[in-house]
């Protein structure tokens, strides 16, 4: 799907596709919507469960939300490999592609708002409008020109078009932010919310660029403000790319016709369904993390147990590609000694030493193939 803008200023006429205020008045909670929404609760309590037996939060926030930026940025044909992530190096502002930046960026944003709403307890358009800036680089804030189109990208036919005027825009994003954080105003579940909240957020589409990548964005975040998720971990993004036809199908489907129940649950069922295939792919991902780490820290013991450490473990684990200031900085050891100490895990397979430019780089190749493999899990 592809987008036109032209410095149109004809402001939200002629367009067939309405926006209702949230929440509509028919039924959405069918018996099939209810019993998938079960089954995707319990697959993400499951997930939330295994994740706190992971020793150090960091070892699954430094990887799989780069993880699902990934995932999320391919949707919009922003491609990366998993080399090009881990070489480079956000703090820095050291990247190995342009679109590894981009994927960086996408990563922050999740991490940096997930922080905000975790003390906060609020989402709120300012935060929503943080992140796009953050993806985009800029701070250009809703579409304040009329314009913006969607067209299908073979016919190059008009399928949609979003509120024109800043003042609708505005109206339906106050609309959103107030169904996002009250829930006194629809008892409905909260998965089925997240569908509604995502299909709203793009249809709105608010922003001039990186509405796909925000929208996916809120989803995980909607998780965690709904005490679902404790962290952003969950790679929805995987599900909509290897069904990215039928997410855009259903998505135009609901914009189409919103006033049909029958259509609404295709698009909830869809929704849940990926909630409850990636969070249990999610949930075999981190025991095989954990597993690895159970091997490394065994084979640690035995053979190196001068340097044994859990938090060299931990580092290990939370940095795929290892740098010797990784080491100094989380051990608080001299800069030889953590040579040293990643000289000796190669020593023993556990790492493989690569240089790229001035920098020395060690892999923890079991890791990186576990984040690969993640496909087939």
């Amino acid at each position: 799907m592809s987008i036109i803008t032209t410095n149109n200023n004809k402001a939200d006429r002629g367009s067939k596709n309405q926006i209702a205020d949230l929440p509509f008045s028919y039924e959405i909670e069918t018996k099939r919507v209810l019993k998938k929404a079960g089954e995707a609760r319990s697959a993400l309590a499951e997930l939330k469960g295994v994740a706190t037996t992971i020793p150090n939060e960091g070892i699954l926030m430094n990887t799989l939300p780069l993880q699902e930026a990934q995932d999320s940025s391919e949707i919009e044909n922003i491609i990366t490999t998993q080399d090009e992530l881990y070489k480079s190096d956000i703090e820095l502002s050291q990247f190995a592609t342009q679109g590894a930046k981009e994927v960086h960026n996408y990563a922050s944003a999740l991490t940096t708002t997930y922080k905000k709403i975790k003390e906060s307890g609020i989402f709120t358009n300012a935060y929503i409008k943080e992140i796009q800036a953050m993806l985009e680089g800029n701070d250009a804030g809703f579409r304040n020109q009329a314009g913006t189109a969607l067209k299908n990208d073979k016919t190059k036919e008009v399928i949609y078009t979003p509120p024109q005027s800043l003042d609708a825009i505005e109206k339906h994003m106050r609309n959103l932010e107030l169904f996002i954080n009250d829930d006194s105003i629809c008892d409905w579940d909260s998965l089925v919310k997240l569908s509604v909240i995502h299909h709203q957020f793009e249809s709105i589409h608010p922003f001039f660029d990186g509405n796909g990548r925000t929208g996916r964005i809120i989803i995980i975040l909607y998780l965690i403000q709904k005490g679902l998720l404790d962290s952003p971990i969950l790679y929805l993004s995987r599900y909509i790319n290897r069904n990215k036809s039928e997410y855009y199908r259903l998505l135009q489907a609901v914009r189409d016709d919103s006033s049909k129940a029958e259509i609404w649950e295709e698009w909830v069922l869809y929704i849940l369904e990926g909630v409850r295939q990636t969070s249990i792919q999610t949930t075999k991902l981190i025991k095989e993390i954990k597993r690895l780490m159970q091997i490394h820290k065994d084979k640690i013991r035995l053979e190196l147990p001068k340097i044994y450490s859990q938090d060299l473990i931990n580092i290990i684990f939370s940095h795929p590609y290892t740098k010797i200031n990784h080491v100094k900085d989380g051990l608080g050891v001299e800069r030889r000694t953590a040579s040293k100490y990643l000289g000796e895990l190669e020593k023993i397979n556990l790492l493989t030493k690569i240089k790229i430019g001035k920098e020395n780089y060690y892999i923890n190749k079991d890791l990186m193939t576990c984040l690969g493999n993640v496909h087939d899990m």
